[in-house]
This record gives C-alpha cells, structure tokens and sequence, in this order.
C-alpha cells in the first residue's frame, strides 16, 4: 500500500495530471502486484519556482516539466525491485510525455505499524488489515 506524493510545476492539463498519477500507478502495480484500489495519491501543483531539482552532477538539466515523486511504502523490497519500479515509472511517464530527465523519485520505507487508514488505528498491528506480501 504505497502513499505516492507527486509534485509538478502549474500548467498541465487536468487530464495530464491524470495521465501522470495512473502511469506511477500503473508501474507500481505491474511491478510489486499490489491492489487495484491500493491507490494513494496526493498531487500537487506548484508556481513557477517552487520546485528545485538541480543537476546533481550527472550532467543533464531538467526543465519545468519535472516530476517530483515521494513513495512510502512498508519495507522488504530488494534494490533489484526498486529499481525496476524506477524504470517502469520513468517508461510510463514517458508515455504521457514526461522525459526521463525530468523524473525524479524518492523512496522511503516503513513498518506496519506506521500506517493507520483511518479510526485512529493501525490496522496492520489491530489484525483488521493483513500485511501485504512483500
């Protein structure tokens, strides 16, 4: 159940932004197998100069068309999966017109018990919900 962050810069289209949140999770579906509704976006547009996102001396600039994404999820993945979630995402933005320069992803990993999906529990510790299978 990953909660997926996404920032861009103000401009595109409502259907655009559409397009980005579903190839993000699209990739993470066809790549950790999770749910369907296991869909947790929070989309954020921004003014010209609110998102940063230099160089970091790998020799290419990104343009305003960058894509900031933050994905939390439980921990257990190995680098091999990870990256190939990367990947993934980086080829399906591409298919809504997002360059692979401008992708940008951050991961950051939790417990169960770092979750609560509402009532002010933590279903994964309560036994409400099962921990998913890594």
């Amino acid at each position: 159940m990953p909660l997926v962050r996404i920032d861009v810069n103000q401009g595109r289209s409502p259907e655009e932004l559409a397009g980005i949140s579903r190839a993000i999770h699209d990739a993470i579906l066809s790549e950790y197998g999770i749910p369907e509704r296991d869909y947790f976006h929070i989309l954020t547009e921004h003014p010209s100069g609110q998102i940063v996102a230099q160089d970091a001396g790998l020799g290419f600039e990104r343009s305003a068309g960058v894509v900031m994404i933050q994905i939390f999820t439980q921990g257990g993945r190995s680098q091999a999966a990870k990256s190939s979630l990367f990947e993934a995402i980086a080829t399906g933005l591409a298919s809504v017109g997002v360059d692979g320069r401008d992708v940008f992803v951050g991961y950051v990993e939790n417990t169960p018990g770092d979750w609560s999906f509402g009532f002010g529990r933590s279903q994964y510790v309560t036994g409400e919900l099962a921990v998913p299978a890594k």
